[in-house]
């Protein structure tokens, strides 16, 4: 029997909130979440995406470009040697068809969400929980426990150092022993309080900061001559994700960790950070989140780069917060993942009863990426899918 793609379906829905960082507020955000829907083996299956924050929904890019290619291919140049599941990198390959190279922007997070999709419906097609199918791939052994921290510290209306204190204090009595806040939209001497003040309340936890890519060179700098006096987690996005130069001059004044590339979204971007941004493999961080670049294929692809370039991929902790970073972390052996406790739901976060113990969560065997294990997000999907 053939296995085909029978529909894809695209809603675009407000995860806005009165934040902001250093770069941009929240109070339009948006995400793109998708269906798939499938034939395999006598039933009928539906594989879930989504797109991670920061980036806005993709709706008319799926709907004109992508979507149709999948729905207008030949179903048996999707399926597998043998017939009995998707291909996703051959899938990949027609949602990429006469598409030019470069020009990797709002097209990655398309494909991302599709992608996400894909590896959902492929996963629960052969019953099994996407990270141990990754790892078995792989040839490795699945570990379903993954470090994570929490993210948050965002510049609020009103919110005063002490309630950012309370906020983060409210992550540790979760289970987090990392924490991470923002940066950068304060003057220096503000954000310098701000830090001083958190980490007299964390104690031993420890915390990361982040500055989503608005210092030039001079401000980083000077922030890495502030930061350094500190025992930070890491110091993250400095400057702009593509000024790889700025990036390699901070190693000089910031000898502490330092985490980047949530806003790459290629392979190729990889290797040039790589190449030429002075990331350091014995203590920095990559950031890659594969529902921004092109997915899962794609990611796959990244962490060739970083494999064939010395890289250790415990050096990479995503960006997004969400389930299908997860699965990839405890199936490929990440460094971990990040969270928001708080934060851009009903996507973040983990199935419900799974809890966080030391900044580490265990993985429960549902089928796909889990997301039927998430009660109020399901009920999203539910209403997708019907």
């Amino acid at each position: 029997m053939t296995v085909r793609i029978v529909d894809v379906r695209e809603i675009t829905q407000p995860i806005s909130s009165p934040i902001r960082n250093a770069y941009i507020d929240f109070t339009k955000m948006t995400t793109s979440l998708v269906a798939v829907v499938v034939e395999a083996r006598g039933r009928q299956v539906t594989g879930f995406g989504f797109n991670s924050n920061g980036r806005y929904g993709q709706g008319g890019l799926i709907r004109e470009r992508f979507a149709p290619r999948l729905l207008e291919a030949d179903p048996d140049s999707l399926v597998n040697a043998a017939g009995t599941n998707l291909d996703p990198d051959r899938v990949w390959a027609a949602m990429m068809k006469n598409e030019k190279p470069g020009g990797h922007g709002e097209r990655s997070v398309a494909v991302g969400t599709l992608d996400m999709a894909v590896w959902d419906a492929v996963a629960k097609i052969e019953d099994a929980p996407l990270f141990r199918l990754l790892a078995e791939r792989h040839g490795r052994t699945a570990d379903p426990r993954v470090f994570v921290y929490a993210a948050g510290g965002y510049y609020y209306p009103g919110k005063d150092n002490s309630a950012l204190c309370r906020e983060m204090r409210s992550y540790l009595d979760r289970g987090y022993s990392v924490v991470k806040m923002k940066i950068g939209g304060a003057s220096i001497d503000e954000d310098r309080a701000r830090i001083e003040a958190v980490l007299a309340e964390i104690g031993t936890a420890r915390l990361a900061v982040d500055a989503n890519g608005r210092f030039d060179l001079e401000t980083a700098i000077a922030y890495a001559r502030m930061l350094r006096d500190y025992p930070l987690f890491w110091y993250e996005e400095a400057g702009d994700p593509l000024d790889y130069q700025l990036q390699a001059a901070l190693a000089e004044f910031y000898p502490n960790p330092m985490a980047t590339g949530e806003n790459l979204f290629s392979h190729q971007d990889a290797r040039n950070l790589i190449r030429h941004g002075g990331m350091r493999p014995d203590r920095d961080w990559l950031q890659f989140d594969c529902a921004l670049s092109y997915g899962l294929c794609e990611y796959q692809r990244t962490l060739t780069v970083l494999k064939d370039s010395g890289w250790s991929w415990t050096r990479c902790i995503p960006h997004g917060g969400h389930q299908m970073s997860l699965n990839i972390a405890a199936g490929l052996g990440l460094g971990g993942n990040e969270s928001y406790p708080d934060l851009f739901q009903p996507y973040g976060g983990f199935p419900d009863g799974v809890t966080v113990e030391n900044s580490v969560i265990t993985m429960p065997d549902l089928p796909g990426i889990g997301f039927e294990g998430k009660s109020d997000l399901a009920k999203v999907m539910a209403e997708l899918a019907s």
